[in-house]
């Protein structure tokens, strides 16, 4: 399963899609309009939400635990932010290997979201060399 917001953090789930066409991937977005980029594939809808509206962000986490238990996918990889740090937690509790790949976006320091995700995440990116640590995350290059 590739989950991710709207906005970069959907740009940078569909740059892995040439790693991704292999495998037999559900999306999860909040976009309607993102099945045009899946090809074909299975795209799951979950509200939009970040955490100033509170309501929102619970319903979201809902409707991402309901996805996760009733596809049960074995790795859960996300670029970012609300629907991604969900996705990884119940994923994780679920049993699927989880991937966290922090947004290009944040060149200063990691992503609230990212810094949540780190007890959940398996393997856990960022797309910075400077914001790699030994504890992690780790840098192994960047989705341009």
């Amino acid at each position: 399963m590739a989950i991710a917001s709207g906005g970069g953090h959907w740009v940078q789930i569909c740059r892995l899609r040439p790693l991704l066409d292999d495998f037999d991937v559900i999306y999860v977005s909040v976009d309607p309009s993102d099945a045009e980029d899946v090809g074909g594939r299975r795209l799951e809808l979950v509200r939009d939400a970040s955490r100033w509206n509170k309501l929102a962000l619970f319903l979201q986490a809902l409707q991402i635990l309901r996805i996760l238990v009733q596809l049960r996918p074995d790795v859960v990889i996300s670029t970012g932010a609300a629907p991604g740090f969900f996705g990884l937690l119940f994923g994780k509790m679920l049993g699927a290997r989880t991937v966290w790949i922090d947004s290009l976006a944040n060149v200063a320091e990691l992503s609230l979201s990212g810094r949540w995700v780190r007890r959940f995440a398996d393997l856990w990116l960022t797309q910075w060399p400077h914001l790699a640590r030994p504890e992690g995350p780790q840098y192994v290059g960047a989705l341009w």
